[in-house]
């Protein structure tokens, strides 16, 4: 139950030419404390609670948990939430052996655009497209948890 991550920003919106399908995602925190955050999100019909430990020095490895709940009982936690809940469109892309997730966001995020890759390892190598920019992993900033309290437009 480690997440092996790393995420990027992109140069430009061509991820969309190649993106193989996409989910609209709402999500908010129950509790976005760095050190313990729990997420409900809906995607679709499917709602997901989601536990995330702290990073790792790196910023790449952390303990997430993570169970599909009941769509309508998904509905109601969103409710409890912290704050601001999230609004964005996951795209997949398939880019040599792994999957390319990148997260479009909107509402008070409008403009963010972050790619992640899931690894097996932390030192694993990965093909990286030409619309991968800067790399931002363990940059707090670009936590969901964080973005969520302090919106991207207001940065």
């Amino acid at each position: 139950m480690i997440e092996i991550e790393r995420k990027f920003l992109l140069t430009s919106e061509a991820f969309k030419q190649v993106a193989e399908n996409s989910t609209h995602i709402i999500q908010g925190y129950l509790n976005a404390d760095p050190n313990r955050t729990v997420r409900v999100r809906i995607t679709d019909k499917k709602g997901f609670l989601t536990i995330k430990g702290k990073s790792n020095e790196t910023g790449i490895s952390r303990f997430e948990w993570e169970k599909e709940i009941d769509f309508s009982e998904a509905k109601e936690l969103i409710k409890l939430c912290e704050k601001e809940v999230i609004e964005k469109i996951r795209y997949e892309i398939t880019s040599g052996t792994h999957i390319i997730e990148v997260d479009e966001f909107f509402g008070n995020n409008e403009g963010l655009l972050l790619a992640e890759i899931e690894l097996n390892d932390e030192n694993e190598s990965f093909l990286k497209p030409d619309w991968i920019g800067k790399e931002v992993t363990g940059d707090p900033r670009y936590y969901n948890s964080f973005i969520s309290k302090n919106p991207y437009t207001l940065w």
